[in-house]
């Protein structure tokens, strides 16, 4: 099979799909005269081998394309939109166009859109969101844009280990210690932990922090109940329903994405369970209506919105010969919905 990168030619893209040279340049280039159901054959098989006309991969290097692909997991997700806010903020300044396209967390789903932006010959990608703990879920991503890159695209991910891009990582870790630690110091013992599915990394990253937390006072979180349910709203409505069900002593929940944590406190809203005086619920991201909730939500704060800023900054440089890292830091942010274990 042809490697991709600068030495990969038209013919290759031809013959991969088995249509002709003409064939293959009329449908890279939209032009009329080939069917549908053939161009997309070309423009996927041009995408799988990362193939990019040169006079394209010119314009790239040179800066000039004018469309930014941003994929994110959930685009109603308030995490996911103000950090497309950053995005489409920093683009407009540039005089670039924003392309938004949603993966809900299923990699392979994911994958199809990163092959779709560079057929539709996108100057840079942004992947936005958690990676996979299993890195093998990643590889074939990670090889497409590696193709893209070679070929003149800019790539630059937020929240991924293993794609091989310039990377802004959210403080995951810390902000979990942190989250921990303040109900911790508030006297609560019997905490449960709403999470997301366990393969994101995300999801790892925050309960190796609060793991830290617990080991400094003695305790592990192999005894605390722990609910991997959907990274939405609902699931923190179903983990929450779960916890009380199961686990009725618990006084404080830790949720690990804000939405989850709107869930929870809908749920003790709907049961009469009186936050914070029954049941402490904390957080994660601190999304702008945060504090408009009732109780207002104790979360960590992370810049959303500098963070789709910093992502698109670093893929306007040129590239590096080493993937650059940016971290976001995090704060604690306390509000109406924590306080002494009852």
């Amino acid at each position: 099979m042809p490697k991709p990168g600068p030495g990969l030619r038209l013919i290759d893209v031809a013959q991969r799909a088995g249509v002709s040279l003409a064939t293959a340049s009329r449908a890279l280039a939209g032009r009329e005269g080939v069917s549908e159901e053939v161009a997309n054959r070309v423009r996927q098989v041009s995408a799988e081998l990362g193939y990019v006309a040169n006079p394209y991969a010119r314009t790239l290097a040179g800066g000039n394309s004018s469309t930014v692909g941003l994929i994110v997991h959930q685009i109603d997700d308030p995490y996911f939109s103000e950090i497309a806010g950053g995005v489409i903020q920093l683009a407009g300044e540039q005089g670039l166009l924003v392309q938004i396209c949603h993966s809900g967390r299923d990699p392979e789903h994911e994958l199809r859109q990163i092959r779709n932006l560079i057929a539709q010959r996108v100057g840079i990608i942004i992947v936005a969101g958690s990676g996979y703990g299993d890195p093998r879920m990643e590889a074939e991503a990670r090889t497409v844009l590696s193709g893209y890159q070679q070929g003149g695209g800019r790539v630059a991910v937020i929240g991924r280990h293993a794609l091989g891009a310039d990377a802004v990582l959210p403080d995951n870790e810390a902000g979990g210690h942190a989250l921990g630690s303040h109900l911790l110091e508030l006297g609560h013992r019997r905490i449960a932990l709403v999470a997301g599915t366990p393969e994101l990394n995300t999801v790892i990253d925050r309960m190796a922090g609060v793991a830290a937390a617990l080991r400094s006072f003695g305790l592990s979180i192999e005894d605390m109940p722990i609910v991997h349910t959907d990274f939405v709203r609902e699931g923190g409505r179903i983990a929450t329903e779960k916890i009380l069900a199961e686990h009725p002593d618990t006084t404080a929940i830790i949720a690990l994405n804000d939405a989850m944590a709107m869930g929870v406190l809908a749920v003790l809203r709907e049961r009469g369970i009186p936050v914070p005086q029954r049941m402490s619920v904390v957080g994660f991201d601190d999304v702008s209506v945060a504090g408009d909730l009732a109780p207002s939500l104790t979360t960590i704060r992370l810049p959303m919105t500098d963070m789709g800023r910093m992502a698109l900054e670093l893929a306007l440089k040129p590239l590096a010969t080493r993937p650059r890292r940016r971290a976001t830091g995090q704060r604690l942010i306390i509000r109406d919905s924590t306080g002494p274990a009852s």
